[in-house]
C-alpha cells in the first residue's frame, strides 16, 4: 500500500514537470511561414530600407520585409504591403551599430521577455533528485527494520528467527497429495481437528500434544507431511530448519527461539515446525564449549520454551529427524515430544497409491500398470519413486515419445537399481570371467530353496559395477529366518565359486559380494542370536544405525574372548555358505555353462529366459507368480530387495 502511494506521488511529479516545461514551452503556430536568412543578408536589406519590424527573442531575431520578392524571387514590382517573415541568428559577437542603423531606418524594434518557470515547477525540479534518493532510503531501511530485532540496529537483525509463515491459503499441499502413511495422517489430523475445535476435547479435560516428532528414514515424507498439515490446518504455521537457529554470535539461536515462539504466542493457536531437529538438538555435553557451547544454549532455550513456566497449549511443535538416537532425552519426555510418529517405507499398497500421485502429470501409455511397478521397488520410499518417474519421463522425452511406456518404466528403474550403463571396453577372457560370475550368482539364485526370485542379470556395465544379477522379492518382507539368511550368503558367494570351479583362480569382483556376506554373518552372530555357540546374546560391534545404514563406534563391551569366538562363529557361517555354493555349483555346470554362454551373447537375460535355459540344461524350475505371499522372519529394509554386484 506505501509502495503504490509513493508511485502515485512520483506519476503527479512527472506530470507537473511536463505541463509547466513541455506544454508551456509550445509556441503558437506563425500565420504564414518564416523564411530563415544570414545574418549578412539581414544588414544588407536593413540598409536597403527593405526592413519594416524586428523583434529580440533571444539568440534570435524575427522581422518582417517590405518585399516579398526581395527573398522569393519573384520578377516584377511586389505590393508594398506584402510582407514576408523572416529569422536570423545573432553573432556570437555583440553588434554594437545594430540599434543605431535600426533607429536611423526607422524600423519598429520589439523585445520578447525570458520566459521563466513557475516557482513550483522550479521547486520541483530541485526537489525530485531528493525525494528519489529518500525514497530508495526508506526502503532498504525498512527491509533492514523487518529483520531487525527489538534492539534495532542492524546488528538486531540476527536475533530475528527468521521463520516462513504459511496460511491455509498460501499452501497448497494437503494430505490428499500424501499417498500411503495413513497412520502418521490419523495423528496427525487428531492434531489438527484439536487446534480447530479445542472445546471438543477441552471438555472431558484432554489435552493436546505439545510436540510431535516425525521419525523415518530419509526420503520417506516427513517434510511433506508437515507442509501437508500446513494446508490441512486453519491457523497460521511457522516453518523454520534448525540449522537456521545456530550462527557465529553466541546467544543468537536462543534469541531466534524466543522470536520464534513469540510470533507463535501472537498468532495462537498455531503450529511450529523445526526441520532436522538433530541440528540443535543432540544430547547436550557433547560439544567442546561445554554449557557456554552456541549450540547448547539454543536446546536450553528450546526446551525452556516447549514446557517451562508459561504455559502456551494453543502452540504445538512439530518436528522431523532421521536420527532419534541422538537426541537429548529431554527432548523426548511427555510435556515436549509427547508422541513419535514413526513415517516408515511404505508397502507395495503404499507405493502403488505414491506413483500415482507422481504420474497425475505424466501422459501414461495403456500398457504401464503401476501396481507391478510398486511390486518390483521394494524398499523404495516417496523420494525413490518420485525420481523414477522423472526417469522414466526424461528417457521417453529424449526418445520425442508421446507418452511414457512400461518399457520406460524399466529402463528407469534399471538405472535408479543398478546403475547407468557406461561403455567400457573389455577383453574376451575379463567378459567370460563376468559372465561366469554372474551365471553362479543366477543358479545359486534360481536354485537355492527360499531364495528371492531372479529379476535380471547383466554382464552390461552399470556404475562401479561390471555385471549385476538383480533379486526382487515378491512381497515386502518384515522377518527372516535364519535359512534364507544363509541361502543370501551362499548367492552372494556363487560367483566366486563359479570362476573358482571354471578358470581354477579367484578375481577382485568378488570384493563386493564378500562385503556383504561378512557383513550379513556378523549380524546374525552379534544382533539377532543366530549364532549356536553364543546363542541369545547381543553385542554392539559397529551397530548400524536404524534409518541411515552407518555403522555407530563399538562400546567393547565385551572380552578379548568373547570378541575371538564372535569372529570365529562368523567365519563358521561363511565358510558354511561358501561350501553350500560350491556343491551347487559343482552339481549343475552344465545349466552354468549354459547360463554364461547366452550371458555372452545375449548380455542381458530376465527371468523368463533364465528359465528357458535351464530347463535346456535339463533342470526342472517352476514358475514363481508375482502375488505368490511372502514368508521370511527378520531384518531391516536394506535386506528387503536388492542387487549382487560384481
Amino acid at each position: 500500500m506505501t509502495r503504490g502511494i509513493l508511485w502515485q506521488l512520483l506519476i503527479v511529479l512527472a506530470a507537473v514537470v511536463f505541463f509547466n516545461y513541455v506544454l508551456t514551452n509550445l509556441s503558437p503556430q506563425t500565420p504564414e511561414p518564416v523564411v530563415e536568412v544570414s545574418y549578412s543578408r539581414f544588414k544588407t536589406e536593413l540598409a536597403t530600407d527593405n526592413v519594416s519590424s524586428v523583434t529580440f527573442d533571444g539568440n534570435n531575431l524575427i522581422g518582417d520585409l517590405r518585399q516579398r520578392a526581395a527573398l522569393d524571387g519573384a520578377a516584377g514590382g511586389v505590393d508594398d504591403k506584402s510582407f514576408l517573415r523572416f529569422r536570423t541568428t545573432m553573432p556570437p559577437v555583440t553588434d554594437t551599430r545594430l540599434l543605431d542603423d535600426l533607429q536611423q531606418r526607422k524600423v519598429d524594434v520589439n523585445v520578447n521577455p525570458e520566459k521563466k518557470p513557475s516557482p513550483w515547477a522550479t521547486a520541483l525540479i530541485y526537489m525530485l533528485p531528493w525525494i528519489l534518493i529518500v525514497a530508495v532510503w526508506w526502503f532498504v531501511l525498512k527491509g533492514m527494520r523487518n529483520r531487525q530485532g527489538p534492539g534495532g540496529g542492524v546488528m538486531g537483525g540476527f536475533a530475528k528467527s527468521g521463520a516462513k509463515l504459511y496460511t491455509k491459503e498460501r499452501s497448497r499441499v494437503t494430505f490428499a497429495d500424501v499417498a500411503g502413511l495413513d497412520e502418521a495422517k490419523q495423528e496427525l489430523m487428531e492434531i489438527i481437528e484439536f487446534l480447530r475445535n479445542p472445546k471438543r476435547f477441552m471438555r472431558l479435560g484432554a489435552k493436546a500434544p505439545r510436540g510431535v516428532l516425525l521419525v523415518g528414514p530419509p526420503g520417506t515424507g516427513k517434510t511433506l507431511m508437515a507442509r501437508a498439515v500446513a494446508g490441512e490446518a486453519g491457523v497460521p504455521f511457522f516453518t523454520i530448519s534448525a540449522s537456521q537457529f545456530i550462527e557465529m554470535f553466541v546467544g543468537v539461536g536462543a534469541s531466534r527461539v524466543r522470536d520464534l515462539f513469540g510470533n507463535a504466542k501472537k498468532n495462537a493457536p498455531s503450529i511450529i515446525f523445526i526441520d532436522e531437529l538433530d541440528a540443535v538438538g543432540r544430547a547436550r555435553g557433547t560439544g567442546l564449549g561445554g554449557g557456554n557451547d552456541e549450540r547448547e544454549q539454543t536446546l536450553n532455550q528450546l526446551l525452556s520454551e516447549m514446557d517451562g513456566f508459561e504455559a502456551h497449549d494453543e502452540v504445538i511443535v512439530m518436528s522431523a529427524t532421521n536420527r532419534p538416537d541422538v537426541l537429548d532425552p529431554a527432548l523426548l519426555r511427555p510435556g515436549r515430544f509427547d508422541r513419535q510418529v514413526v513415517v516408515e517405507r511404505p508397502d507395495w499398497r503404499a507405493r502403488e497409491e505414491i506413483l500415482k500421485v507422481h504420474t497425475r502429470t505424466v501422459p501414461l501409455a495403456d500398457d504401464v500398470d503401476l501396481r507391478i511397478m510398486a511390486r518390483s521397488t521394494p524398499g523404495m520410499c516417496g523420494a525413490d519413486l518420485e525420481n523414477l518417474v522423472n526417469e522414466a519421463a526424461l528417457i521417453a522425452a529424449r526418445e520425442d515419445a508421446q507418452t511414457v511406456t512400461m518399457v520406460h518404466f524399466e529402463r528407469a528403474k534399471d538405472r535408479v537399481l543398478m546403475g547407468s550403463e557406461r561403455k567400457l571396453v573389455m577383453s574376451q577372457q575379463e567378459k567370460r570371467i563376468t559372465a561366469y560370475h554372474e551365471a553362479g550368482h543366477t543358479l545359486l539364485a534360481r536354485l537355492s530353496p527360499g531364495a528371492d526370485p531372479i529379476h535380471k542379470v547383466s554382464i552390461i556395465p552399470r556404475g562401479q559395477a561390471l555385471g549385476v544379477t538383480q533379486q526382487l522379492p515378491v512381497d515386502d518382507r518384515y522377518h527372516y529366518s535364519r535359512s534364507y539368511l544363509m541361502t543370501r550368503i551362499a548367492v552372494s558367494l556363487g560367483g566366486r565359486a563359479a570362476e573358482k570351479m571354471m578358470f581354477d583362480e579367484f578375481s577382485t569382483g568378488a570384493q563386493n559380494d564378500l562385503k556383504q556376506a561378512t557383513e550379513l554373518a556378523e549380524k546374525m552372530v552379534c544382533q539377532w542370536g543366530m549364532s549356536d555357540r553364543i546363542g541369545p546374546l547381543s553385542f554392539n560391534r559397529g551397530e548400524e544405525h536404524p534409518f541411515l545404514g552407518r555403522k555407530l563406534a563399538s562400546d567393547n563391551s565385551f572380552s578379548e574372548h568373547m570378541a575371538w569366538i564372535i569372529d570365529q562363529e562368523i567365519e563358521k557361517i561363511v565358510k558354511a555358505g561358501d561350501q553350500q555354493a560350491n556343491d551347487m555349483i559343482a552339481k549343475n555346470l552344465p545349466a552354468l555353462t549354459k547360463l554364461a554362454e547366452a550371458l555372452l551373447e545375449e548380455e542381458v537375460l530376465d527371468r523368463k529366459r533364465v528359465d528357458v535355459l535351464l530347463r535346456e540344461a535339463g533342470i526342472e524350475v517352476k514358475d514363481e507368480p508375482m502375488d505368490k505371499p511372502d514368508s521370511g522372519i527378520l531384518l531391516q529394509g536394506e535386506l528387503a530387495g536388492g542387487a549382487v554386484e560384481s
